[in-house]
């Protein structure tokens, strides 16, 4: 073990146990730290013992254990104890050492903490890591930002424990200034939500519409992993409905209400705040709400009749179609995170490589998937791409799938079972490639009643103009300006 250690983490929890593990299985020399010093003794006693892991019982032990300059990884809850520890750490460490956050910490704090550590002449990184337990100690997906000049230093450690891809490049590299790692993490558990979703979606659908059995879906599951749909999200629900308790699925046995623990939230609070259009992964973010209102819905199914389910068509073909809408959902998913990433990009001055955060993604984290690869393609053809459907891949896709999409969209409606992403995907679609919205209705309301002016398409666009339209308003109008 080398005299003193290439790098310190803070929280032996899952995710903090496993990357010790994996960074010491790359050939590191790790300190160990906990808050609770007895889980420090208990590790490296048990799964740490004889490897290139030591433990410290305090933060100036963990900081003089450490090589120059000193990197320190903080995996505790986001939030006041990321604070609390940097406190404790600042007045032990020198010009140019490197505090990282690498907990699920919204972006803005991110943005606070490396300006504050940089006024005090320190280095900050705030890093996105996913990928569970499993990813943390074989490899996760790894996306770090905050003080450019600390990147170099933890470079080759970070690089080296993330996962790989098939011509083993790292699913890892600098993000950019700031927050901009963790925003681009929040963005992936944005994408996460809107994944799982639509998987629960076509699920119930194939439960409550067709009839099929868990054995069944077990095998159009197994199926679509082979395909396009391929994911890890798609391998696990093919293994969820195969899991058996007592010779019954115990899939079934799990009660309907779902957790979150806010980065779903935090996706759609700044979508609005950005003006972006983001009705898919925030329809997922209302589902899981929807679901946690448990009794009352149970209270409602009693006194508010819908439909009766009814299916007369070709199953096999409906499933294929089901297939089509998961997909075609999918893809209008990611093209609403990429659109968030890019308005960020401008708003924050952030040079996103949006290519880059695909294959970022394609390896160690809960949304990877083959069609990433896809997603990277469209952007090494065209780094300015405004929208996926506008690349010719994307846009065939979807184009070719849609008239499955619709009779599982319509199927879904007229048999009473809900399916908000799915619809609101469609929906998108349908608004994205209309020429003409009734949004001219809507601005001659709110002038109407307002007087906040409307463009006229008979006149230049920046032109403003307002109607006196009862004789009494007079002609003043209100400022034109969006949010």
């Amino acid at each position: 073990m080398k005299p003193l250690s290439d790098i310190g983490l803070v929280g032996l929890a899952v995710m903090g146990e496993n990357l010790i593990l994996n960074m010491a299985s790359k050939g590191y020399t790790v300190t160990a730290y906990n808050r609770s010093v007895d889980k420090v003794d208990s590790f490296i006693a048990g799964r740490a013992a004889g490897k290139t892991i030591r433990g410290a019982r305090s933060i100036e032990e963990l900081v003089a254990s450490l090589a120059k300059p000193r990197k320190i990884m903080l995996m505790v809850k986001a939030g006041k104890a990321v604070d609390d520890f940097i406190e404790q750490l600042i007045p032990h460490l020198e010009a140019g050492d490197i505090i990282i956050d690498g907990g699920n910490t919204h972006f803005p704090d991110t943005d606070r903490r490396t300006e504050y550590l940089e006024s005090k002449g320190l280095l900050f990184i705030g890093t996105g890591v996913s990928g569970g337990e499993e990813g943390a100690l074989t490899g996760p997906s790894i996306m770090p930002g905050g003080s450019n000049a600390a990147w170099p230093h933890v470079k080759e450690i970070f690089q080296n424990i993330s996962a790989k891809v098939a011509d083993n490049s790292p699913c890892c590299d600098w993000v950019g200034d700031k927050g901009a790692g963790h925003f681009v993490k929040m963005v992936h558990n944005g994408l996460e939500y809107g994944d799982m979703q639509l998987i629960c979606e076509a699920y119930q659908i194939m439960k409550e519409v067709l009839g099929m059995s868990t054995d069944e879906m077990h095998e159009v599951f197994a199926e679509w992993n082979q395909g396009e749909l391929e994911s890890y999200l798609v391998e696990i629900t093919r293994d969820i409905l195969g899991y058996k308790e007592n010779g019954e699925a115990l899939v079934e046995k799990i009660l309907d209400t779902a957790g979150q623990k806010g980065t779903g939230k935090w996706t759609g609070v700044i979508a609005l705040d950005l003006g972006v259009p983001l009705t898919l992964i925030s329809e997922a973010v209302f589902a899981r709400c929807l679901s946690s209102q448990k009794e009352e819905r149970v209270q409602a199914s009693k006194l508010i009749s819908g439909p009766a389910v009814k299916f007369e068509g070709d199953k096999k073909a409906f499933v294929n179609d089901l297939r089509n809408a998961l997909f075609a959902s999918k893809i209008i998913s990611y093209t609403q995170g990429y659109l968030l990433m890019r308005e960020a990009g401008k708003e924050y001055g952030w040079n996103l490589n949006y290519g880059g955060i695909a294959m970022m993604w394609r390896g160690g984290c809960i949304i990877r998937s083959s069609f990433l690869s896809n997603i990277k393609d469209a952007f090494d053809k065209n780094p300015e791409l405004n929208n996926l459907l506008l690349d010719d891949y994307f846009r065939k896709t979807v184009e070719a799938a849609q008239a499955g999409w619709r009779r599982v969209a319509a199927a879904a409606i007229v048999n009473g079972i809900p399916a908000p992403t799915i619809t609101s995907a469609l929906t998108y679609f349908d608004g994205y490639r209309t020429a003409r919205l009734p949004a001219n209705l809507l601005q001659a309301q709110r002038d109407y009643f307002g007087a906040h002016t409307y463009e006229r398409t008979d006149k230049p666009r920046g032109e403003f103009f307002h109607t006196n339209w009862t004789g009494r308003g007079g002609h003043t109008s209100s400022s034109t300006y969006n949010v």
